[in-house]
């Protein structure tokens, strides 16, 4: 029953010949509302791991746009892991090998960092704490040792510097 449902469906979820300019633009346009609107006031937007440039809302969003446009034709694409479509992806040649894999360690990063945190405080969390201690701790998780904070905070917002350039080459200006 299952498997027959998904069949009636997939047309709806991955339309012949993918997704039309329209849709594409308005997907677009909600993505960049969310940008300026979800992120919480005061939050720092190189070091927030969910809404934050580069993390992984926007690995995500950039990722589901890419299962919206090709999943019709390519099967790899229809699941709702992140870091299985991204292979599906590369593997169907529709991302290189470059931003696969920055796009991959942007996304690895940045759950590994809202693990930490919540390994630290107890309790969910999507940005660095501010708590020095905290911060200390959620950089041994990282695998930073002692006075090497500020090297984790560097090494994060570069990681998702690079990623951000992905998506907005792959989500903004992606064309075919």
């Amino acid at each position: 029953l299952g498997e027959r449902f998904i069949e009636l469906i997939d047309p709806l979820r991955y339309p012949a010949e993918g997704l039309g300019e329209d849709a594409i633009r308005e997907i677009r346009r909600l993505k960049a509302r969310m940008e300026s609107e979800r992120l919480p006031r005061g939050a720092d937007p190189t070091t927030h791991a969910k809404l934050g440039r580069g993390g992984l809302s926007d690995v995500e969003w950039t990722i589901q746009l890419l299962q919206m446009r090709h999943g019709w034709a390519e099967p790899g694409l229809r699941t709702t892991r992140t870091r299985e479509a991204l292979a599906a992806a590369h593997a169907a040649e529709l991302i290189s090998t470059e931003d696969a894999q920055t796009l991959d360690e942007a996304w690895v990063l940045a759950s590994r960092v809202r693990n930490a945190v919540m390994l630290v405080r107890g309790r969910p969390g999507d940005t660095f704490p501010t708590d020095v201690r905290e911060l200390a701790a959620v950089g041994r998780y990282l695998g930073y040792g002692p006075g090497h904070v500020g090297e984790m905070l560097e090494d994060y917002r570069r990681t998702t510097r690079r990623a951000r350039a992905v998506v907005e080459r792959l989500f903004y200006d992606y064309e075919s």
